[in-house]
């Protein structure tokens, strides 16, 4: 279980990170949102020993994570953490990238070991290509390929599908956490994409100000969001008193009802129409199955 206790760090006078305090169990998917600036890679990093830490203490099992001050080498053999710039060695293939840190005294399972994480990552039509060819969604996941060689007991990701093609997002989504969970590695995501979250998190952290402002299941968080800032990553939403914070999809366009308002744009979602209405001076935002026109007066109802 990695422990994370009361943790406060800056890298001046203003701290980046207050009283953190949180558990990841072992095979939980543990999923840090927030703004940018809100200190989602800088925890990583103090998780993964990059930092010295002057408050608090971070503990995998019976072990305490400590800095440079104390490590000559950054990181554990039981830890991985794939960043966003991926530290690739371009002159070599994909599969050596892979198979780098494989033993070389046991070749066959060092070459399947290498070939399932290449399937893991879809990336089979590559594995002979020298990463120095690769898109940067492809480095992308060599990285994470490269971090799973060796079957950590935790891994830390950081904006992990950032670079990667929206077609290819999802299949590679489930791909990755599913092996995680079969293999019972934990994971820590750090993500400002709710795909990365919906589906997969076991839990939810929402950084804000440097603090935890809310942690629970996405599922909980998504139903009751207790601030702005949360719902924004769950999609279109609105303040509507005395309702509070209403998600576009529980508005509907009604025949009869005291809630009116006037259509200023329609936007076209694929399978909805958003729409942008003037209610009582202020706009709110509309999920509908048709595009409505300019102007024209609807009424509407908003479910639970």
């Amino acid at each position: 279980m990695l422990q994370v206790k009361n943790v406060t760090f800056g890298y001046s006078k203003t701290k980046v990170l207050k009283a953190i305090d949180f558990n990841v169990e072992a095979g939980e998917n543990l999923a840090i949102i927030g703004e940018s600036g809100s200190g989602k890679s800088t925890l990583l990093k103090l998780i993964y020993g990059e930092y010295d830490l002057k408050q608090g203490l971070i503990f995998w099992k019976d072990e305490e994570i400590l800095g440079p001050k104390y490590n000559l080498v950054v990181g554990y053999d039981f830890m991985k953490y794939v960043t966003q710039e991926f530290d690739l060695m371009p002159v070599i293939t994909v599969e050596e990238n892979i198979g780098k840190h494989l033993s070389r005294f046991y070749p066959e399972e060092k070459q399947k070991r290498t070939e399932e994480l290449i399937k893991v990552v879809e990336l089979e039509a590559f594995a002979n290509t020298k990463v120095k060819f690769l898109s940067g969604g492809q480095k992308q996941r060599v990285a994470i390929a490269r971090a799973l060689a060796k079957e950590p007991e935790i891994l830390l990701l950081d904006e992990p599908f950032s670079h990667i093609d929206n077609f290819q997002k999802q299949g590679l989504r489930r791909n990755v956490f599913n092996y995680l969970k079969s293999k019972h590695i934990a994971c820590i995501v750090a993500t400002h994409d709710r795909n990365d979250v919906l589906g997969f998190a076991d839990e939810m952290i929402v950084l804000s100000e440097a603090e935890i402002i809310a942690k629970d299941t996405p599922q909980n968080l998504y139903k009751n969001p207790k601030q702005p800032l949360i719902a924004s990553f769950f999609g279109e939403f609105n303040v509507i008193e005395p309702y509070g914070i209403v998600y576009a999809n529980q508005i509907q366009i009604v025949d009869d009802s005291d809630l009116k308002a006037v259509v200023e744009t329609s936007y076209f979602n694929g399978s909805s129409w958003l729409i942008e209405a003037d209610y009582k001076s202020e706009s709110i935002f509309i999920e509908h199955n048709l595009e409505l026109k300019k102007d024209a007066e609807i009424q509407f109802s908003i479910s639970s």
